[in-house]
């Protein structure tokens, strides 16, 4: 019987991952839906189902890439690459998520249809779209999307387009900034496709993307739908974002924004910005 440990298991899982499933709530906190137990069930179903699945995605991930893993300076310490979880074993984890996240989202055709999706786009980057310049970034991205999707059309709250357009570009954002910190690697342990990344394209794409983020997230913020909703209150938290962007690309450019979930809250004051975001946000309520 092959030997493991529940932390390897855990640690197989990425939960600290899970922080990108939080795009699920976005229809749910700008639509104040919260208040709706039956709405908020639906999106805490969403968010659980994508945790299973992505979970399941980055195991299949690791067995795919466990051998160039294993020469790799960091992810070489990973379960799959380093032996510290048997293949059999690793695979069989990635099956048992599988059917959990599919039963989680059996009540909702559209979360399953979602799910589907972002199944099928993940498993083509890992077999070979990652290889490709900006459609291993869109795809990434879409990632993002599907979240957000999943949190509003799946559950029955309209999106607002403003938002869906904000989500669009503030994941292409982080994205091509995680392309960014990878190219700061020493150049036997980096991606194969940077190669196709010149530092001064990936510089305007990061500045394209943001600039449409700020650009979006200020318009959304304005619009007559968010005023009607939220007051002035969006209109406050427009330099809270500006700061947390440009702080994110501050680390990014110090080889720090590779791996988002993680490096978001290493950062005492990008933590700072989203505690001051949420305290403007909902100070109609404190």
């Amino acid at each position: 019987m092959p030997s493991f440990s529940l932390p390897a298991l855990i640690r197989l899982m990425r939960p600290h991952q899970w922080l990108k499933n939080v795009f699920v709530f976005a229809g749910l906190v700008f639509s104040q839906s919260w208040r709706d137990g039956a709405v908020l069930e639906r999106v805490l179903i969403a968010f659980a189902a994508f945790c299973c699945v992505s979970s399941m995605v980055y195991i299949l991930n690791d067995w795919h890439d466990r051998a160039s893993d294993a020469l790799h300076p960091t992810k070489r310490h990973r379960p799959l690459a380093s032996g510290a979880v048997p293949v059999p074993v690793g695979l069989a984890l990635a099956v048992l998520l599988l059917l959990a996240g599919v039963w989680i989202a059996s009540g909702s055709r559209a979360l399953l249809f979602l799910l589907g999706i972002y199944v099928l786009l993940n498993l083509a980057y890992s077999w070979r779209l990652k290889q490709v310049p900006v459609v291993d970034v869109s795809i990434i991205a879409s990632g993002f999307m599907l979240r957000l999707l999943a949190g509003t059309w799946a559950v029955g709250i309209p999106p607002s387009r403003w938002l869906l357009l904000t989500g669009i570009f503030v994941a292409l954002f982080l994205g091509f900034s995680k392309r960014k910190a990878e190219s700061f690697h020493s150049e036997a342990s980096q991606r194969a496709v940077l190669a196709h990344y010149p530092a001064a394209l990936l510089d305007t794409y990061i500045a394209v993307a943001m600039t449409a983020t700020l650009i979006t997230y200020s318009l959304f913020a304005t619009s007559p739908e968010a005023q009607f909703q939220h007051g002035e209150r969006l209109l406050y938290t427009i330099p809270v974002v500006i700061f947390g962007m440009l702080r994110y690309t501050y680390q990014v450019h110090r080889g720090r924004g590779e791996d988002v979930a993680r490096d978001l809250l290493r950062d005492p004051w990008i933590l700072a910005a989203g505690v001051c975001w949420l305290a403007i946000f909902l100070s109609r309520w404190l």
